[in-house]
């Protein structure tokens, strides 16, 4: 069994779908051509009793109370022609008439105890001297007075060929109807097979277009909605996907070169002067010697953050998480990162208003959000300003008394190197607020920047939570 199985599994999928639907109309055309075999034989069979029964009132009672009469006085056995079935007297010692011409059979002991009057009928199935199958009615004999004849009985008989031979035939049409209609499945489960899986076929080769060519551009027709077409839906989505993650991906290495290229270019030029400097022996001033060396550490600064925020962004990858989320304190975690913010901008004045509020995340990817909130308030904000932190019900907002941000430019904030017109000579790589919208998103929460009232910025972090932690984390 198993070794049939593996075979199987060997065949290509149309074969076995062929296979199994032929397999599957021969086990129900069997079904039903047994079934009508064993209906049919038992009608004819309820045919022949019924045919033998009315054939004994259908004899005259005359001829066969002579035959009982000679056989009951010996003067003979079978020289009483009758036309018809076989009709045969019995007597109580055994003794046998039968018509002329007809075949004796055998007295069994249901004959035997009909005669005897302890049975008014017996019906059986046996053969003749001549081994010919006959089914027996056997019957009291009465004479014309409706007086029965005491110790005689008769048995009337027909051959059971007038059954086997309609049921053979029968068995012969049943198999080859079934044979025809087993191959007719054959063919129809190959064409069935060839047609429902024309889609597979095409994905299969769109599956092996896209591996050899790497062409993300392929997409499947989709009809109807079965599970193939849902099947091809799911591909076309997957290219889909796939082609937006590769332009995505292009995107960022074009943005990551453009923006590693400013840096760069201006630290090679400072470098160059002062190597030059030392080369040709002609010293640069002292004070321009410090801004250089200044200017080139500032630059190695601003490279650092950036390449440190493309790692930020390249291990966050898709999902914007590093590490398996747990259970994390929203206002402890906003506490520590305020007292990070503190130090970066010590000159400004940061008032915080924190309530509970408990989050799944990771513990350090949502403390880095919100330092990058606070790092973009605190390097917007006048000197000696005022950054205004509130967290109520999962809410964290942070507001800042800086420029604010024109409303042409809000829907872009969240762009990977994107960075406005007035703040391109600020430090930062434009890569903080969309590091933050990634992990925000990946915790089922939304990020917002928006004018606050009366100028400035207040950028606004909501993410799923509760007041109080789950039963089994502790407080």
């Amino acid at each position: 069994m198993n070794t049939l199985v593996r075979r199987l599994r060997t065949l290509p999928l149309r074969s076995r779908l062929a296979l199994l639907v032929s397999v599957a109309v021969a086990v129900a055309v069997a079904a039903v051509a047994v079934t009508c075999w064993f209906i049919t034989q038992k009608q004819l069979a309820e045919r022949m009793d019924s045919d033998l029964q009315h054939q004994v009132g259908s004899v005259k009672s005359d001829q066969i109370v002579d035959i009982a009469q000679s056989c009951q006085s010996g003067t003979s056995s079978d020289t009483h022609p009758f036309p018809g079935p076989t009709i045969q007297v019995i007597t109580i010692s055994g003794q046998v008439c039968t018509s002329q011409g007809d075949a004796k059979i055998p007295v069994e002991a249901s004959d035997l105890a009909v005669a005897a009057g302890s049975a008014r009928s017996a019906l059986h199935t046996t053969d003749d001297v001549d081994g010919k199958a006959m089914r027996v009615f056997t019957v009291q004999v009465f004479a014309q007075n409706d007086v029965r004849i005491p110790n005689t009985a008769v048995s009337i008989a027909s051959p059971m060929e007038q059954i086997t031979q309609p049921l053979t035939t029968l068995a012969w049409v049943l198999l080859a109807v079934g044979g025809i209609g087993v191959v007719g499945a054959t063919a129809a489960g190959l064409w069935i097979a060839r047609t429902g899986l024309r889609p597979v076929d095409q994905l299969t080769e769109a599956v092996e277009h896209v591996a050899a060519t790497e062409d993300l551009t392929v997409r499947i027709p989709v009809e109807g909605d079965d599970e193939i077409a849902r099947l091809s839906a799911s591909f076309n989505s997957m290219t889909a996907s796939l082609a937006s993650s590769r332009e995505l991906q292009q995107q960022l290495i074009a943005d990551a070169g453009h923006e590693l290229r400013t840096p760069l270019t201006s630290m090679r030029t400072n470098i160059e002067l002062l190597t030059r400097s030392e080369e040709t022996g002609r010293a640069i001033p002292p004070d321009d010697r410090k801004a250089l060396m200044a200017s080139v550490k500032a630059q190695m600064t601003e490279l650092a953050a950036l390449i440190g925020d493309l790692q930020e962004l390249s291990r966050s990858g898709l999902s914007g998480t590093e590490g398996p989320l747990k259970v994390v304190s929203f206002h402890e975690t906003a506490r520590q990162a305020l007292e990070r913010a503190r130090l970066r901008g010590p000159e400004l004045k940061i008032v915080s208003e924190l309530a509970p509020w408990y989050v799944r995340a990771e513990p350090a990817a949502l403390e880095r959000a919100i330092i990058n909130l606070l790092d973009n308030a605190v390097k917007f904000s006048p000197r000696g300003g005022t950054i205004e932190v509130h967290l109520m019900r999962g809410a964290l907002t942070v507001r800042d008394h800086g420029p604010g941000i024109p409303a042409d430019e809000l829907p872009h904030v969240f762009d990977r190197f994107w960075r406005s017109p007035t703040a391109r000579a600020l430090p930062g790589s434009g890569l903080g607020l969309s590091i933050v919208a990634r992990t925000v998103e990946s915790y089922g929460g939304e990020v917002t920047l928006a004018a606050a009232d009366g100028g400035g910025t207040v950028a606004t972090m909501r993410l799923p939570g509760a007041p109080t932690p789950p039963p089994d984390q502790p407080a």
